[in-house]
């Protein structure tokens, strides 16, 4: 009775840890249909027509506020690690003065860049000193009113 009891617990425990690793999808950003997308036409739609067709857009340009964005990323993660993009499409429509569609833009995932935020390195200008340099440098110059070399 135990045993059997203990290879239970055993086996719902190792399902529950498994459950921890399962992987995850998700969907950032704004449902576009690439077709309702396609639909669009430079010099027959408006502002009004593609905000009926495609919704609100994602963010205006900062400086160019006649251009729309639209944005949609796909990510998967598995377990702990970061999450991966999948897929990503950004749609640009441009716009004239008078509010009509001058171009439409469609970019992927080959934009995307890899950065590494935290690199070990500060980059510096100068001469670059060795952690002896650095140490011993001073000695023999504090209060003789000479300057350390450079």
């Amino acid at each position: 009775m135990k045993v059997a009891l203990l290879k239970l617990s055993a086996a719902m425990i190792g399902a529950a840890l498994l459950a921890g690793c399962a992987g995850v999808r998700a969907h950032k950003g704004a449902v576009v249909d690439p077709q309702l997308a396609s639909a669009i036409q430079p010099g027959v739609d408006n502002k009004a027509s593609v905000e009926k067709t495609l919704g609100r857009p994602s963010f205006t340009g900062q400086f160019t506020p006649n251009d729309w964005y639209y944005v949609a990323q796909d990510t998967h993660q598995f377990a702990f690690r970061n999450p991966r993009v999948s897929q990503e499409n950004v749609y640009r429509v441009s716009f004239d003065a008078a509010g009509n569609v001058t171009n439409v833009q469609r970019t992927g995932k080959e934009l995307i860049v890899g950065l590494d935020p935290v690199s070990r390195k500060t980059p510096t200008l100068g001469r670059q000193k060795s952690f002896f340099d650095e140490l011993f440098g001073n000695i023999g110059t504090v209060g003789t009113g000479a300057t350390p070399q450079q």
